[in-house]
């Protein structure tokens, strides 16, 4: 591992602990040349194709999930730690799925069920790209589904 002050590749482990119920381990580094100590993480890599609505497939992208579900719950009382967790939940499901594959429909609809449990704000915004509202009514009837609007 480059150290990231120098760029030298000789680096030693200082510490090393397991987090995130095993599946995350998070290491203390020190640059043996300018002594610069910092820290990394080593995660298991899903090796998962998404199904789009449109059949097109692509790799499984944490962050691009992640940016997603950020966006519904901007500014919104939704802590930083709750979603990571969800999305480490999540991540565990897809593995113990043991599938290759699995439709976009999947992991929209598990967002959707913890935004709507957590903000009605949040799940209308993520609920308004995922299902592609058209127009104002569909906002509309959504809210009222909520039972926000009579």
């Amino acid at each position: 591992m480059k150290c990231p002050r120098c760029k030298d590749i000789e680096t030693k482990v200082i510490d090393t602990r397991v987090i995130e119920d095993g599946f995350t381990i998070r290491r203390r580094r020190e640059c043996n040349k300018c002594g610069y100590r910092f820290t990394t993480y080593e995660k298991i890599e899903l090796d998962i194709m998404i199904v789009k609505k449109d059949k097109r497939r692509e790799p499984y992208n944490r962050e691009k999930l992640l940016a997603g579900i950020r966006k519904a719950c901007h500014k919104r009382p939704i802590s930083e730690e709750k979603i990571r967790k969800f999305i480490h939940e999540l991540e565990l499901d897809l593995i113990q799925r043991g599938e290759k594959e699995v439709p976009s429909q999947y992991i929209g609809e598990r967002v959707i069920g913890a935004l709507k449990k957590w903000d009605k704000v949040a799940y209308i915004r993520f609920a308004s790209v995922y299902k592609e509202f058209k127009d104002v009514n569909e906002f509309i009837d959504q809210i009222k589904e909520l039972g926000h609007v009579k």
